[in-house]
């Protein structure tokens, strides 16, 4: 008879106990409010007001969300340069939930694709990601989401260790690159929303290389030094 003790688990981590002084735990609830607010007013339209959807208000919703989710993608990606320009780190604590709202409204996007364009023909659907450059583009981008939505928490952080999970999220990139071909190869007629986004896109993109090319404060030190 084994009569050793079994094992102690180790001992949870203790919450941490809010701070209802802290502006950036105030923000949050009204940041998050914010960011559902495109998808509260399309529900009760579709309840309440379905007329003012347009004539297709299945097109109508496909495209409302598309449009958020590109939205929010660069909403997150505008956190970082908002910090170092602003000198206020407590903006960076919103961009978790920033991203993973960017994620739902893609998630949204999809659904009503393949609810109302596809009514649930899984090899029509299949087919069309191969056969649509569009919709392949897209498709590829809300697949590169999925693992920055899953490993958003800190969780994930501690598991994967920094270096590792920043890489990882590094996929931010290319995921707002083809969501903007996506939504320009989708457009056939006016551009204007396309253009609009992808020179925001080049803006953002363009600070994180003109910063990367700077010295740092340590190459300035030494170069002071020598």
């Amino acid at each position: 008879m084994n009569t050793a003790a079994p094992l102690a688990r180790p001992a949870a981590r203790p919450a941490r106990p809010v701070d209802w002084r802290d502006p950036v735990t105030l923000a949050k609830p009204v940041v998050f409010a914010a960011c559902l607010w495109p998808f509260a007013r399309l529900a009760f339209a579709v309840v309440n007001d379905p007329v003012s959807l347009g004539a297709n208000p299945a097109e109508t919703i496909e495209h409302v969300t598309g449009d958020w989710c590109l939205q929010f993608l660069l909403i997150t990606l505008a956190v970082t340069p908002l910090r170092r320009l602003t000198g206020w780190n407590g903006v960076i604590r919103f961009r978790r939930m920033l991203g993973l709202f960017a994620f739902f409204y893609g998630v949204m996007h999809l659904a009503c694709y393949v609810a109302f364009d596809q009514y649930f023909d899984w090899p029509a659907i299949l087919k069309d990601i191969v056969k649509r450059p569009f919709i392949t583009v897209g498709f590829a981008a809300l697949v590169l989401m999925a693992p920055l939505a899953v490993t958003s928490t800190k969780g994930w952080i501690r598991r994967m260790g920094a270096q590792a999970w920043n890489r990882l999220h590094k996929l931010i990139y290319p995921v707002a690159i083809l969501g903007v071909v996506h939504y320009w190869w989708l457009v056939k007629r006016d551009i204007t929303w396309p253009v609009i986004y992808a020179a925001v896109l080049a803006v953002l993109l363009g600070w994180r290389l003109w910063r990367r090319s700077q010295p740092s404060a340590r190459q300035k030190a030494a170069a002071r030094a020598g």
